[in-house]
């Protein structure tokens, strides 16, 4: 079996198959922490695979970024090897992301791979991250999408919407934010993990 870790249910839905048992975490890192740590010892990998911010230039929503040793038959083609740290927070703006760079020299950030290393690392079981770029280190993400996700990893439309009645203004940077998740959506749709 394979486990891995994601954020979004959408994700993990996109992901699950055969073999493959996917938790999504919804940005509660302990509740992640503990299911994959549950299921750890019947893994024989642990891996993170879902969207991610980008942190250095030359990444657009829709690449990916790939740590760690991978099956060649999961590597997708085109990605970008390179070091995926984790935050316990979308990180928002393009400053933040650049100082982020600067700290780790990750290129690209989400909110589960630290996790699902450290289960791994606990666990004695090969860990990879797997993201794909759903924004890049130019476009900073409006509040409504900061609060659009629930803590089992569903969407909070109505966080959204509320967010948006306060600052209307933002609709632009959320349609754009919307097109460049759908992008890296379909990447990940695209993802062949019972390929051989």
């Amino acid at each position: 079996m394979i486990l891995v870790a994601t954020g979004l249910l959408r994700e993990a839905k996109l992901i699950a198959r055969d073999g493959v048992v996917v938790i999504a975490g919804g940005g509660d890192a302990a509740r992640l922490e503990r299911e994959l740590s549950a299921l750890a010892g019947q893994a024989s990998a642990i891996l993170s695979i879902g969207l991610a911010g980008a942190l250095v230039g030359g990444l657009k929503p829709g690449d990916w970024v790939v740590e760690g040793k991978v099956a060649p038959f999961l590597v997708p083609a085109g990605a970008r090897r390179g070091r995926v740290t984790a935050s316990e927070r979308p990180v928002a703006d393009a400053i933040a992301k650049r100082a982020l760079y600067a700290a780790t020299g990750a290129i690209a950030v989400d909110m589960e791979s630290g996790v699902a290393a450290r289960v791994a690392k606990r666990h004695r079981r090969r860990f990879a991250a797997l993201r794909v770029i759903s924004d890049s280190v130019e476009h900073g993400l409006p509040p409504a999408a900061l609060v659009g996700m629930r803590p089992d990893g569903a969407m909070d439309l109505p966080a959204v919407l509320r967010s948006l009645l306060r600052q209307p203004g933002q609709l632009g940077a959320l349609i754009r934010t919307g097109w460049a998740a759908e992008r890296a959506f379909r990447a990940l749709g695209r993802l062949q993990m019972g390929a051989k």
